[in-house]
């Protein structure tokens, strides 16, 4: 039994990580237990273990009287001498009496091995639980080995991993045996041992697989400074670099896009925005709202807001698909961010077009009748407005938008 126990310890020390001293004194205070059990309350004992040799020696002490009143803790000189009294013990002396654990009998082996079993239960999941706590936010990989209604346990050096639903990318389909990389989000303490969740739907997932893509992120010199993610979606993250020869956007892109796209596949096809970072809010706003163009901004830094301005025309480019793109600008920058569409003044359209010149886009017939009634030019059409347009007999409400949209179309391209 002993060389048993004395392996099972020295495997957890080396394996895992465990001090050795914590772990001699848990063999310790277990076999006090059983000391205690044998000969009576009060009783002392030494426990002595040699890891290397998988040793482990047990010596019941008891002091050294002339007349024993507690035969718990006493042992007369008497009997000390009848013994064979080798090493000259005296009155007052410890008396350290060897004992084999066979001396235990059957029952006291079997609850030590039961104390030791669940002592080892516990320094596991202590071990378990401090190991991980000091990763969160760090990527691991692991295999898929259970697929349930609500998570996924992942098997990771022996040890599960929980991915739950709402940690998960949308959509993505996932089957047993699959290798799988996501970050450690979070570590509890459950009633059957440590919890340990991962996530791949984290932001810090998407700057782990940055780091692993851009080499110039590991190493420091671009420094991710905000990400903004829907998982499954889209994505936006923020970078600069602290090399002024080195492009922070195209250093995260890599040639022909190979690096970012990487960590797009990886992500199930989210789209990601990359954008280099500057101190100046007005121009991290338009680039945050890209492909979107602002006409105005304005910034209330005390109630962090922004309202931003733009044509009607702008605005499903601005807000993006279900507002995914408004969302994350404002996640990003940490500003609530609104939108206020603003009807463009004849004055801010740039030049003329003749009509003649987008007779493709609008149509032949309509040029004519819009010729016909003194309507030349994209900005006559402009100026006519769509009231006006409604009063020519050959138009509907259905072609005048058109031909509006046609203008202002042809204006948003230049």
């Amino acid at each position: 039994m002993n060389p048993e126990i004395a392996e099972s310890f020295s495997m957890m020390v080396k394996q895992k990580n465990v001090d050795k001293d914590y772990l001699v004194e848990v063999l310790k205070d277990v076999f006090q237990i059983l000391i205690a059990k044998k000969f009576g309350e009060g009783a002392r004992s030494e426990v002595i273990v040699n890891m290397d040799r998988g040793d482990i020696e047990i010596y019941y002490l008891r002091e050294i009287v002339d007349e024993v009143t507690d035969p718990v803790t006493q042992i007369s000189l008497d009997e000390v001498n009848e013994r064979g009294n080798e090493d000259e013990l005296d009155t007052g002396d410890d008396y350290m009496e060897k004992i084999p654990v066979t001396a235990f009998g059957r029952r006291l082996i079997n609850l030590i091995k039961q104390n030791l079993n669940q002592k080892i239960r516990e320094i596991e999941k202590d071990v378990i639980f401090k190991e991980y706590s000091q990763q969160v936010g760090e990527m691991v990989v692991g295999d898929i080995y259970q697929l349930r209604k609500t998570d996924i346990l992942v098997n990771h050096n022996k040890n599960e991993l929980i991915l739950p639903r709402n940690e998960q990318i949308p959509h993505e389909k996932y089957k047993k045996g699959d290798t799988i990389r996501a970050v450690i989000k979070d570590v509890r303490m459950g009633k059957n041992g440590p919890e340990v969740i991962i996530s791949r739907a984290d932001e810090n997932f998407l700057r782990r697989l940055f780091e692993i893509e851009v080499p110039e992120i590991y190493d420091g010199i671009i420094e991710i400074k905000s990400i903004a993610r829907e998982p499954g979606e889209k994505a936006k993250i923020v970078v600069e670099s602290q090399d002024k020869r080195i492009d922070a956007v195209g250093a995260c892109v890599g040639m022909k896009g190979v690096r970012v796209h990487n960590v797009v596949r990886e992500l199930s096809n989210e789209n990601i925005d990359v954008i280099g970072y500057t101190d100046d809010l007005r121009v991290m706003v338009g680039k945050a709202l890209a492909p979107g163009k602002l006409k105005k901004i304005e910034i209330d830094a005390d109630e962090r807001k922004i309202t931003v301005f733009a044509d009607p025309g702008q605005a499903a480019a601005i807000l993006g698909k279900g507002g995914s793109n408004i969302r994350l600008a404002s996640r990003l920058l940490g500003y609530e961010i609104n939108l206020e569409k603003v009807e463009r003044t004849l004055d801010e359209y740039e030049g003329d077009i003749e009509l003649i010149e987008i007779q493709n886009e609008i149509g032949e017939e309509i040029r004519k009748i819009l010729n016909n009634n003194g309507i030349d030019t994209a900005l006559d059409v402009l100026r006519a407005g769509k009231e006006k347009l409604m009063e020519i007999s050959e138009f509907d409400e259905e072609t005048v938008d058109r031909i509006l949209k046609i203008i202002n179309d042809q204006y948003e391209e230049n």
